[in-house]
Protein backbone atom coordinates (compact mmCIF):
# COMPACT_ATOMS: atom_id res chain seq x y z
CA UNK A 1 0.00 0.00 0.00
CA UNK A 2 1.42 3.12 -1.29
CA UNK A 3 1.42 6.59 1.39
CA UNK A 4 -0.73 9.20 0.06
CA UNK A 5 1.34 12.02 -0.99
CA UNK A 6 -1.28 14.55 1.18
CA UNK A 7 -0.36 12.78 4.36
CA UNK A 8 3.70 13.26 3.36
CA UNK A 9 3.18 16.73 2.40
CA UNK A 10 1.10 17.21 5.73
CA UNK A 11 3.82 16.13 7.92
CA UNK A 12 6.43 18.06 6.16
CA UNK A 13 4.61 21.45 5.93
CA UNK A 14 3.69 21.03 10.08
CA UNK A 15 6.94 19.08 10.74
CA UNK A 16 8.88 22.13 8.91
CA UNK A 17 6.83 25.18 10.54
CA UNK A 18 7.31 23.14 14.26
CA UNK A 19 10.86 22.81 13.72
CA UNK A 20 11.35 26.46 12.25
CA UNK A 21 9.67 27.67 15.25
CA UNK A 22 11.86 25.73 17.88
CA UNK A 23 14.96 27.10 16.27
CA UNK A 24 14.12 30.89 16.63
CA UNK A 25 13.56 29.92 20.34
CA UNK A 26 16.32 28.18 20.88
CA UNK A 27 18.18 31.41 18.89
CA UNK A 28 16.41 33.78 20.80
CA UNK A 29 17.34 31.63 24.34
CA UNK A 30 21.03 32.76 23.51
CA UNK A 31 20.50 35.99 22.94
CA UNK A 32 20.78 39.02 26.28
CA UNK A 33 16.95 39.23 25.53
CA UNK A 34 16.35 35.58 25.91
CA UNK A 35 18.41 35.84 29.38
CA UNK A 36 16.20 39.05 30.63
CA UNK A 37 12.92 36.90 29.58
CA UNK A 38 14.77 33.43 31.50
CA UNK A 39 15.10 35.86 34.76
CA UNK A 40 11.29 37.33 34.47
CA UNK A 41 9.77 34.05 34.14
CA UNK A 42 11.50 33.30 37.42
CA UNK A 43 14.43 30.70 36.03
CA UNK A 44 17.86 31.40 35.91
CA UNK A 45 19.43 33.03 33.45
CA UNK A 46 23.01 31.15 33.03
CA UNK A 47 23.45 27.80 31.89
CA UNK A 48 19.66 26.31 32.11
CA UNK A 49 18.69 28.27 28.65
CA UNK A 50 21.77 27.17 27.06
CA UNK A 51 21.24 23.62 27.89
CA UNK A 52 17.39 23.73 26.70
CA UNK A 53 18.58 25.64 23.38
CA UNK A 54 21.17 22.68 22.95
CA UNK A 55 18.29 20.79 23.46
CA UNK A 56 15.95 21.87 20.87
CA UNK A 57 18.65 21.80 18.13
CA UNK A 58 19.49 18.37 18.77
CA UNK A 59 15.36 17.96 19.03
CA UNK A 60 14.83 19.57 15.44
CA UNK A 61 17.74 17.69 13.70
CA UNK A 62 16.01 14.15 14.87
CA UNK A 63 13.17 15.20 13.31
CA UNK A 64 14.75 16.46 10.61
CA UNK A 65 17.12 13.96 9.72
CA UNK A 66 15.80 11.34 7.69
CA UNK A 67 18.03 8.12 8.85
CA UNK A 68 17.34 8.65 12.57
CA UNK A 69 15.93 6.00 13.84
CA UNK A 70 11.91 6.15 14.74
CA UNK A 71 12.96 5.47 18.50
CA UNK A 72 15.08 8.29 18.45
CA UNK A 73 11.95 10.61 16.77
CA UNK A 74 9.60 9.62 19.26
CA UNK A 75 11.94 10.61 22.31
CA UNK A 76 12.04 13.86 20.49
CA UNK A 77 8.57 14.45 20.32
CA UNK A 78 8.42 13.78 24.27
CA UNK A 79 10.89 16.30 25.01
CA UNK A 80 9.72 19.05 22.69
CA UNK A 81 5.96 18.12 24.56
CA UNK A 82 7.61 18.40 28.02
CA UNK A 83 8.79 21.58 26.98
CA UNK A 84 6.12 22.85 25.63
CA UNK A 85 3.37 21.73 28.38
CA UNK A 86 6.10 23.42 30.99
CA UNK A 87 6.61 26.58 28.91
CA UNK A 88 2.33 27.07 29.23
CA UNK A 89 2.24 26.03 33.02
CA UNK A 90 4.90 28.53 33.69
CA UNK A 91 2.84 31.52 31.68
CA UNK A 92 0.02 30.39 33.13
CA UNK A 93 1.06 30.07 36.32
CA UNK A 94 2.27 33.77 36.92
CA UNK A 95 -1.11 35.07 35.54
CA UNK A 96 0.46 36.51 32.28
CA UNK A 97 -2.38 37.21 29.65
CA UNK A 98 -3.01 35.26 26.06
CA UNK A 99 -0.05 37.18 24.53
CA UNK A 100 2.39 35.79 26.59
CA UNK A 101 0.94 31.92 26.30
CA UNK A 102 -0.20 32.30 22.92
CA UNK A 103 3.25 31.68 20.92
CA UNK A 104 3.60 28.08 23.66
CA UNK A 105 -0.12 27.04 22.68
CA UNK A 106 0.37 27.75 18.65
CA UNK A 107 3.23 25.99 18.91
CA UNK A 108 1.72 23.25 20.85
CA UNK A 109 -0.87 22.61 18.10
CA UNK A 110 1.67 22.68 15.69
CA UNK A 111 3.81 20.32 17.38
CA UNK A 112 0.61 17.44 17.88
CA UNK A 113 -0.10 18.00 14.04
CA UNK A 114 3.28 16.88 12.81
CA UNK A 115 3.36 14.20 15.74
CA UNK A 116 -0.11 12.86 14.45
CA UNK A 117 1.23 12.75 11.01
CA UNK A 118 4.20 11.41 11.38
CA UNK A 119 2.56 8.35 13.37
CA UNK A 120 0.10 7.98 10.77
CA UNK A 121 3.39 7.69 8.36
CA UNK A 122 4.84 4.98 10.74
CA UNK A 123 1.53 2.80 11.35
CA UNK A 124 2.41 -0.33 8.71
CA UNK A 125 -1.12 -1.10 6.83
CA UNK A 126 -3.18 -3.84 8.33
CA UNK A 127 -2.58 -7.63 6.21
CA UNK A 128 -5.64 -8.51 4.38
CA UNK A 129 -6.46 -12.13 5.73
CA UNK A 130 -7.50 -14.86 3.17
Amino acid sequence: MKTSKGLVASFWIFTALFCLEMSFTAYYELLPQGAEAFTRLGFPASYFRMELSLAKVAGVAALLVPMVPARLKEWAYAGFAINLVSALITHLSLGQGPRSWSPSAITSVLWGLSYFFWRRLQAKPARLSN
